[in-house]
C-alpha cells in the first residue's frame, strides 16, 4: 500500500494532548505534516517536551490562542473537547475542517476495519469480535474509544490483520472520508445529549458512520430499531440481529442461531443478562463476516465472561453477591443490569446530573429493596425511591457504598454498582469509579 501524502506539508492544529492526541502527533508527523500541538494543560513531561521539538513538533500548551488558526489547513481534535469551545467555534467561521483522529487511521490502515458504535454494547461487542477472531486463528487489533488510538493500530496493522474499532459519537462527529468495511450498529438511544444538544443530532453522529459505506461495504445492524435506516439513503448490505423474531442472527429455540444454524444453548454462554444476547449476536455476524468459524465461536461464548466495569462479578461477601457495572453510564444500560437478577437487589447509583429524569427506570426497580445513591443525581435517587416505596442511603462516593450495602446485605442478595449516570462529578472517567467501588469491596470482611 502506497503512503498516505494527503497530510503531506500541510499545517495540522492537534487539540489536546490525550492518548489519541499522542497518537495523531506521531502519525501526522509520519505522513509529512507540520504540526502544532496545543493544550490547555501545560506539558510538563520535558523528555516529551524534546522528543516532540525534535520531529519538528511546535507545541503551544497552557492556552489555545485564535492566532494559530491564521495559517491552519486541519484540527485534528481530541474527542471529548466540544465544539462549543470559542477556539473551534472560530475555526469553524472560519472554514477550517476539524476531524478526529480515526480519520487519519482510515486513510493509513492496510487492514480491513470494523467499526463498532451504538449507545450501549459496543465494548462488549469489540472485545467478543476480537475473541472470535483470534479463537479462529486470525489477527485482530482492537482499538478506538477502548483506550488503544486507532492511529497507533493502524500504523501496526498489517494486511492479514483486522482492526476491531470501537467508535463513540464524539469521534465519529470528525470524519470525512473515514469508512469501515464492516459496520455494526448495536442500538440508538438517547444519550449525551449535553454534548451533541439533541437526539436527533446525536442520532445523526452514530448514523455518520455509514456516509462513505458503499454497496461492496457491510452493515450489522439491531432488527428492532430498523425503521432508523428507514431516513437513510444508503447503498450499505445490512445483516439484521434479533433476540426477538427472525433475523441472520436471533435467539431461536433458547440457542444463539446463525442462519438458522444452531451454535451454542443460552444456558451454556457464559456472559450474563439479556442485553448480552444482543452483544453476541451482533458480534457473531461481523466475526462470521471475517472468516470467524463456527468453533471460534462457540469457544469464545463458553468462555467470555465480559470484560471489566460492565456486570463484573467480583466475588461473595457473607452470601451476598457483589456486581460493578461502573460502566452503565445512561437509563438504559443501568435498566439491562436491573433485569438481569432474580434475588434481591441492594442497587447503587449516582454520578453526573445530566439533566435527565429516571422514570425509565422504575419499571426494572421491582427487585430493588434499597437504594445507596451518591453524587450529583443523590436528590434525584432519593426522590424515586420515595416515589417507589424503597429504603434509601447515601453515601460520599461508591467506595462507601460498598461498606453501607455489606452492612445491611443478607444471605442471597445481590450488591449492584450501576449508577444510571456519567463519572465526571467525581472521577475522571468510569474506570476509576468502578476501580474505586473494587477497592471498598476488597476491605469488606467475610
Amino acid at each position: 500500500m502506497e503512503k498516505y501524502d494527503g497530510f503531506k506539508n500541510k499545517r495540522v492544529i492537534v487539540l489536546g494532548y490525550g492518548r489519541s492526541g499522542r497518537s495523531a502527533v506521531s502519525a501526522l508527523v509520519s505522513l509529512g505534516a507540520d504540526v502544532v500541538l496545543t493544550t490547555n494543560e501545560v506539558l510538563a513531561d520535558e523528555r516529551l517536551r524534546q522528543t516532540m521539538k525534535g520531529w519538528g513538533v511546535e507545541i503551544v500548551d497552557g492556552h489555545h490562542p485564535s492566532s494559530l488558526l491564521n495559517d491552519a489547513q486541519l484540527i485534528v481534535k481530541n474527542p471529548g473537547i466540544p465544539y462549543g469551545i470559542e477556539f473551534l467555534q472560530e475555526a469553524e467561521r472560519r472554514g477550517i475542517p476539524i476531524i478526529t483522529e480515526v480519520e487519519i487511521a482510515g486513510h493509513i490502515s492496510e487492514a480491513p476495519i470494523i467499526g463498532i458504535t451504538g449507545t450501549n454494547g459496543k465494548t462488549t461487542v469489540t472485545h467478543l469480535i476480537g475473541e472470535m477472531l483470534s479463537h479462529s486463528g486470525l489477527s485482530p487489533i482492537l482499538c478506538g474509544n477502548i483506550g488503544y488510538p486507532a492511529t497507533s493500530a493502524a500504523k501496526e496493522a498489517g494486511g492479514d490483520d483486522i482492526l476491531v474499532m470501537e467508535l463513540s459519537s464524539f469521534q465519529l462527529m470528525g470524519i470525512m472520508d473515514f469508512k469501515p468495511d464492516t459496520a455494526v450498529i448495536t442500538n440508538i438511544y438517547e444519550a449525551h445529549i449535553d454534548y451533541h444538544g439533541s437526539v436527533e443530532a446525536y442520532e445523526a453522529a452514530k448514523l455518520n458512520l455509514l456516509r462513505n459505506m458503499g454497496e461492496e461495504d457491510k452493515l450489522v445492524f439491531n432488527g428492532m430499531q430498523k425503521g432508523k435506516l428507514d431516513r437513510l439513503d444508503h447503498a450499505v448490505d445490512v445483516e439484521f440481529f434479533s433476540v426477538e423474531g427472525e433475523a441472520a442472527a436471533c435467539i431461536k429455540d433458547g440457542c444463539v442461531t446463525y442462519m438458522d444454524r444452531p451454535l451454542i444453548h443460552v444456558d451454556d454462554v457464559l456472559l450474563l443478562g439479556g442485553h448480552n444476547h444482543e452483544n453476541i449476536l451482533a458480534a457473531l455476524i461481523a466475526a462470521k463476516m471475517h472468516g470467524a468459524t463456527d468453533e471460534g465461536i462457540v469457544k469464545t461464548l463458553s468462555t467470555f465472561g465480559g470484560i471489566p466495569h460492565r456486570m463484573e462479578y467480583l466475588g461473595a461477601v457473607g452470601g451476598t453477591d457483589y456486581y460493578n457495572d461502573s460502566k452503565a453510564t445512561n437509563n438504559l444500560a443501568t435498566s439491562f443490569a436491573l433485569k438481569t437478577f432474580k434475588s434481591p437487589v441492594i442497587w447503587i447509583a449516582g454520578g453526573l446530573d445530566r439533566g435527565q429524569t429516571l422514570d425509565e427506570l422504575i419499571p426494572r426497580m421491582e427487585r430493588v429493596r434499597t437504594i445507596i445513591t451518591f453524587g450529583e443525581t443523590k436528590d434525584k435517587f432519593i426522590e424515586l425511591a420515595d416515589r417507589t416505596h424503597k429504603e434509601i442511603l447515601t453515601a460520599e462516593n461508591p467506595y462507601d457504598a460498598a461498606g453501607l450495602a455489606a452492612g445491611i446485605s443478607r444471605p442471597g442478595d445481590t450488591v449492584l454498582f450501576s449508577p444510571a449516570c456519567a463519572s465526571w462529578d467525581q472521577y475522571k472517567d468510569y474506570e476509576a469509579r468502578g476501580d474505586h467501588f473494587k477497592e471498598g469491596f476488597s476491605n469488606l470482611e467475610d
